[in-house]
């Protein structure tokens, strides 16, 4: 397995980005290509694409050392701290036309975690290659920014807590949705989920007590508020006060990944005590994610317990976190199980997700195993950062 997913990362996913997506003349990375194939040179250039690839290349360099994947990701870092820090404001734009003016201003702030976790990861990758030290200094520096920014402008004080999004001088704003597919409402678990990944990533590197206790609330946050209790489902949309909105639903990929990004935040604390506190509920939370699972391997998408709606698509991002948070389970607990449910997951991958003729991984397959190639197959939310960060995470704990 591990030979395989290797080889997937050097031959399939980085190789795809570094030969088909730089955009040699207007600077960074193009914003998309379509599922069909075909490259947009004028697509606009979204930041949550940006930070992924910034995360992707940063890591895949720290883990293996191809001095291509540190060019790349400096790139990547170079592009975001001209382009997407806003200099006026604080924080970073949502989205930039293909030559680099926003176009979107709005300050999300799942985006500017992911921003910390590209940032970050850059430092960890860069801080002991020589030559490297005032650029991984630089990456830092501007992570510990953005953490500031995020619990100076989203960190709810009364209810606990992090709302979407505000405007670009950190005003109320009125349609507070990551995208069309999602509903609006001032918490999300998706935010949560990657802002505790951002944050459980800068501590890595910066062990400031502010950023501790944030990452403790965070688990909290988790268990107490974002799981349900009586399923230990991960509920997607709340209100201020933490009431849930916009129905029940059951996104199966969300609850595995959580699972072992819980547990990777209560790992990096070292702390015995909050480790026997969260790790029964990581069992129970990717226990729950089974649910999801299928014979042939695969996790579907999500259910609409009110309507009885099922997305039984196999999405790209969720075939990744099936099998990280299955390999975690058998990592940590032993279960021989949770690895062969982790090989099935990758059996499936290889046998449908895997693109290898062009590159990279389609977005999605069919209950049938029809290739989806209405969506895109590199673009605003296609970016090499699940399915890179499966191969890594396997590479490392394996």
């Amino acid at each position: 397995m591990k030979s395989e997913v290797k080889d997937v990362l050097q031959s399939n996913i980085l190789p795809f980005w570094l030969n088909k997506m730089v955009d040699y003349e207007h600077g960074g990375f193009y914003g998309q290509m379509t599922g069909e194939g075909v490259l947009n040179t004028t697509a606009n250039k979204g930041g949550i694409l940006n930070a992924r690839i910034l995360w992707s290349f940063s890591a895949a360099y720290r883990v293996l050392g191809n001095p291509e994947y540190l060019k790349a990701a400096t790139r990547a870092k170079d592009y975001i701290l001209t382009y997407f820090i806003d200099r006026e404001f604080g924080g970073t734009y949502w989205e930039l036309d293909y030559l680099g003016n926003p176009v979107d201003t709005k300050k999300q702030f799942y985006a500017i975690g992911f921003m910390i976790y590209g940032l970050s990861e850059y430092a960890r990758a860069t801080q002991n290659v020589a030559g490297m030290e005032a650029q991984s200094k630089e990456a830092l520096d501007y992570a510990i920014q953005l953490f500031e920014c995020i619990e100076e402008h989203s960190f709810d004080a009364v209810n606990n807590g992090y709302i979407e999004a505000q405007t670009r001088d950190w005003k109320e704003i009125a349609d507070m949705r990551l995208s069309e597919l999602d509903a609006n409402y001032p918490k999300s678990q998706n935010t949560h989920l990657h802002i505790i990944e951002s944050y459980t990533n800068l501590y890595r590197i910066w062990k400031d007590i502010r950023l501790e206790k944030a990452l403790r609330n965070l688990i909290t946050i988790f268990t107490d508020k974002i799981l349900n209790p009586q399923t230990y489902h991960l509920d997607l949309f709340f209100g201020m006060d933490w009431t849930r909105g916009a129905g029940h639903l059951e996104s199966y990929g969300h609850d595995i990944e959580c699972s072992w990004l819980m547990h990777e935040a209560a790992l990096i604390l070292d702390d015995k005590r909050v480790l026997a506190f969260v790790e029964p509920i990581v069992r129970k939370v990717a226990q729950a994610s089974e649910k999801g699972l299928n014979e042939d391997g695969s996790m579907t998408h999500e259910t609409n317990l009110d309507t009885g709606y099922v997305d039984a698509n196999r999405h790209w991002w969720v075939q990744a976190e099936n099998v990280v948070g299955w390999v975690n389970i058998f990592q940590y607990f032993h279960e021989e199980s949770a690895l062969n449910k982790a090989i099935r997951g990758w059996q499936y991958i290889k046998d449908h997700l895997i693109d290898y003729t062009l590159g990279e991984w389609y977005w999605s397959c069919d209950a049938e195993g029809n290739i989806n190639r209405k969506d895109d197959h590199a673009g605003f939310w296609k970016c090499p950062y699940h399915n890179s960060r499966m191969c890594i995470e396997i590479l490392e704990r394996l």
